[in-house]
């Protein structure tokens, strides 16, 4: 422990980095708080190696929290902001795309069951589709293809 208190600086850019390491890829940067201290920490030990902060375990700890309330207040909102922007496209998975031949009809208000990898799919279409059509699968939610002839 003498070791911790003896190299402020390092123990502090150590304990910055784990923080920060910790909110991203334990946390998914979900929340703000390790990051502000991790960074506060990164900054102290900089300032503490400088000399621009005295080598005490209070200047430290003031600092590094003086730091932290400073960086909250600045980036709290760009930070919120970021975390909102989503992305809502949905993901192509490999049943888009699949191509078979109809072997009934398929209309709006008739869905006939089609069974593919062992799973029964319902099929639906927005026009109507007769037995024999080739149809590819435009969307696929949980137990039904959306279809379309090909």
């Amino acid at each position: 422990m003498d070791w911790a208190f003896n190299n402020l600086a390092e123990s502090l850019l150590i304990l910055g980095i784990l923080l920060l390491v910790i909110e991203v890829a334990v946390l998914g940067f979900s929340t703000f708080v390790l990051f502000f201290v991790g960074c506060a920490a990164v900054i102290t030990a900089a300032l503490l190696y400088l000399g621009i902060v005295p080598d005490t375990m209070l200047a430290a700890m003031l600092s590094t929290g003086i730091l932290t309330a400073l960086l909250a207040v600045l980036l709290w909102k760009p930070l919120k902001s970021m975390q909102t922007q989503v992305d809502n496209t949905k993901a192509k998975g490999d049943l888009v795309g699949h191509s078979f031949v109809l072997v009934e009809d398929v209309a709006p208000e008739l869905t006939p069951i089609y069974r593919y990898s062992g799973i029964d799919w319902k099929l639906i279409a927005t026009e109507h589709l007769v037995s024999g059509t080739k149809v590819q699968v435009v969307e696929a939610d949980v137990g039904k293809f959306h279809i379309k002839a090909s």
